[in-house]
C-alpha cells in the first residue's frame, strides 16, 4: 500500500514511521512526504532518508480548495492509497476529505476527545490531570473528532514538568503510529479480499 505521511515540523513521527517501514518490509511503501512549510526540518529529514518531499505554500494559490487539488494531483500522479498525517498542523478540507474517505489518519498528543487542537500536550499539563496520552484515529470534517483507532495512556507524576511530559508523549507516538498504521494496513488489505 502507497503511503505519503504529512508533516509541518521537525518531523521526528515522521522518521519513526519511516524508518518502521523500512525495517519491516510490509505491505506499506513510504512514497513521499508533503509538507506545507518549505523550510521545516521535515524536509531534511525526508532528504536523509531518501524519500522524495514535496512543498506547497497555501499562500501560493487562490483557495484552499485549489490547494488542496494541487496536492490531490500529487497523491494520484504517486498512486497513494493512504495518508499519514504526522505534526500535520492544517485541517484537512473537503477535497482531500472525500478523495481518502476512511483513509486519512491522525496522531493526536492527549487522550481524544480530552484535549483536542494544537496545544494537547500542554492543555492537559496545565489542567493538571493524572493521566493524558496519545490517540491514533482516522480525520473527518472536525478538528480532532474522528473515529479513534488506538490510545494510549501516560502518567503525569509528581514533578512532572510540560518538557520532561512532552518527551514521555513522543517516546509512546514515535513507538505506537508506526504498529496502528501498519494494524490498520492489514486490516485494509483484508477488507479488499
Amino acid at each position: 500500500m502507497k503511503i505519503a505521511v504529512f508533516a509541518s515540523g521537525n518531523g521526528s513521527n515522521f522518521e519513526a514511521i519511516a524508518n518502521q517501514i523500512s525495517a519491516e518490509n510490509n505491505e506499506a511503501e513510504l512514497v513521499l512526504l508533503f509538507c506545507d512549510r518549505k523550510q521545516a526540518f521535515v524536509i531534511e529529514r525526508s532528504r536523509q532518508l531518501g524519500i522524495p518531499s514535496y512543498s506547497f505554500s497555501p499562500a501560493d494559490f487562490t483557495s484552499k480548495t485549489e490547494y488542496e487539488e494541487a496536492i490531490l494531483a500529487l497523491l494520484q500522479e504517486n498512486q497513494i492509497e493512504l495518508i499519514v498525517l504526522a505534526g500535520y498542523m492544517r485541517l484537512i478540507g473537503t477535497t482531500l476529505l472525500m478523495a481518502y474517505q476512511q483513509k486519512i489518519l491522525n496522531i493526536h498528543p492527549a487522550l481524544l476527545p480530552d484535549f483536542p487542537g494544537l496545544h494537547g500536550i500542554r492543555d492537559a499539563f496545565e489542567a493538571q490531570v493524572s493521566q493524558t496520552g496519545v490517540t491514533i484515529h482516522l480525520v473527518d470534517d472536525g478538528v480532532d473528532t474522528g473515529p479513534i483507532i488506538a490510545q494510549e495512556a501516560v502518567s503525569l507524576e509528581v514533578g512532572e514538568t510540560l518538557e520532561s511530559l512532552e518527551r514521555k508523549i513522543h517516546q509512546v507516538e514515535h513507538r505506537l503510529y508506526p504498529i496502528v498504521i501498519q494494524q490498520f494496513i492489514e486490516e485494509l488489505e483484508m477488507s479488499k479480499n
